[in-house]
């Protein structure tokens, strides 16, 4: 069956009465849809290339479109679902490797929503966020073992360096290349309003943004893209990407048709040419070889940065975590596999790693019973989706959460997963001018504020309510947590109790 035979997954549906021909429609969609058919005297529709992006409901004047989900159907089969059939298909068709964008959509557990929150009453009374101080600062770096004092009894100042945020929420990894630019300014602008920071992801660091380098984190992956002393010193942390939660053990690869002006100087590769960050840092093969590259980075920027190293959750993640503790990294980012991508082979988007909860847990806990949990911070990511995912995965051990998906929404993502084709209505993972220019930074980087700013003060109303006035209180305390509807084994590596005991 060739793939033209599919038939589309989504259909417009357009209301003759409503329609007054103004293609707005036929002018905001990317993938060209919409047309006007001069015969006819009338807007028509191509559904094979809708993606369901929205962008034409949105801006529709008169509200006469709509998106709907085709109930064409196969003949009914529990082993063999239309989506199965539909890849079967395309892959007959084209011989290629499946891609998909965003996050695992599978219907695996979420256990976010199978966890509680523990509420005070009366012998640890709540406490009025409104009237008494709560504090949401968060320091990630390595912890002193013990306090140092000169002879007058005064603290020495032995603290390694510290990434200071104001609150536990920073912005996950995403290259200049697979975003816009004006994506990246609205990270940027956002990061250094709100008092954290945003990541750079494997692109390099564009020049206009090297003043918001007290709120960057500046990432080197295999690829080396953009990496040098400049680079590497422009940031306030610098990360090392071992994994990806979207797709573990593979690398990176950003298509040549977004290696255009900009993206190819920043990340210093000719225009036109694939961005391929192979899977194996190709100078690590061992923890030893990982504390060479942590210790040559501390060296290169004089040992003011802290170093975090990404890892993917994958089924041994806690042995990793405890090799890299050791490794000289000051903190972890743990990426679960639900987290997002630009593209991912969908084979292992949707069947590779584990859950961020589960993962995060086992790390925390195994660093704690080797005793070495102070030696680093921990930042959770892969689908923090709201303040309360927020609040239970600092409950289950983190310091921190990186958010990316959720970031994108708040600037105008609908999550319609074609990322990788370039053709963003939005602007935001594209490099075609005429659609980057869709999102304004400033209006994107206030929507970022106010959403962080809303779920900080979310944290504090938690926080209260629990009778907790710190987030280095809530750190590990997973006496604070129930589970709902979990087996003994889920409740054992999550290390909480059942509801009602």
């Amino acid at each position: 069956m060739a793939l033209s035979e599919l038939y589309p997954p989504y259909e417009v549906v357009r209301n003759p009465d409503r329609c007054i021909a103004c293609r707005v429609c036929e002018r905001q969609c990317a993938n060209e849809v919409h047309r006007y058919d001069e015969d006819l005297k009338k807007m028509t529709a191509d559904e094979s290339k809708c993606v369901n992006c929205h962008r034409c409901v949105a801006l529709c004047p008169t509200r006469a479109l709509k998106i709907v989900k085709t109930d064409h159907c196969f003949r009914e089969n529990e082993n063999w679902p239309k989506e199965t059939i539909e890849e079967i298909y395309r892959q007959a068709g084209s011989g290629g490797v499946l891609l998909s964008s965003m996050g695992n959509p599978k219907p695996y557990p979420i256990y976010w929503d199978r966890l509680l929150i523990n509420a005070s009453q009366v012998t640890n009374p709540s406490i009025d966020p409104l009237r008494e101080p709560m504090e949401t600062r968060v320091f990630l770096g390595k912890k002193p073992e013990e306090i140092h004092r000169d002879e007058a009894g005064k603290l020495l100042p032995n603290l390694p360096p510290q990434l200071e945020l104001s609150t536990p929420i920073l912005f996950s990894a995403m290259s200049y290349g697979s975003i816009s630019y004006n994506a990246h300014k609205s990270l940027a602008q956002a990061a250094r309003e709100l008092g954290t920071c945003y990541n750079t992801g494997e692109g390099g660091l564009h020049q206009d943004f090297y003043p918001y380098g007290e709120n960057t984190i500046v990432q080197v992956a295999s690829g080396r893209f953009g990496v040098h002393k400049e680079y590497l010193s422009a940031g306030a942390a610098i990360e090392v990407k071992m994994g990806q939660g979207a797709k573990p053990g593979i690398g990176g690869h950003l298509p040549g048709a977004k290696i255009v002006g900009d993206v190819s100087r920043t990340r210093m590769i000719p225009e036109g040419s694939d961005a391929i960050s192979p899977a194996p840092h190709h100078d690590i093969y061992s923890i030893e070889d990982l504390r060479q590259l942590v210790l040559s980075l501390k060296e290169v920027t004089h040992f003011e940065k802290p170093v975090i190293v990404k890892i993917a959750a994958v089924h041994n993640v806690a042995a990793i975590a405890s090799g890299i503790a050791r490794s000289g990294a000051d903190i972890i980012a743990i990426d679960g596999f639900r987290g997002g991508t630009g593209a991912a082979p969908t084979r292992i988007r949707d069947n590779v790693g584990i859950p961020i909860e589960l993962a995060l847990a086992a790390v925390d806990q195994r660093l704690r019973d080797e005793g070495i949990r102070g030696n680093v911070s921990l930042i959770a990511g892969g689908s923090i989706r709201s303040s309360a995912d927020v609040m239970k995965a600092i409950l289950l051990g983190a310091d921190a959460v990186y958010i990316a998906t959720a970031a994108l929404m708040a600037l105008g993502c609908h999550l319609c997963r074609s990322c990788h084709s370039g053709k963003c209505s939005w602007g935001i993972a594209t490099q075609r001018p005429e659609l980057t220019q869709r999102l304004d930074p400033e209006i994107g980087a206030q929507r970022l504020v106010n959403l962080v700013t809303a779920w900080t003060h979310e944290l504090k109303e938690m926080m209260g309510g629990m009778g907790i006035n710190s987030i280095e209180a809530l750190r590990g305390n997973r006496l604070m947590l129930r589970g709902v509807g979990l087996n003994e084994k889920e409740l054992q590596i999550l290390g909480v109790a059942h509801a009602g005991e």
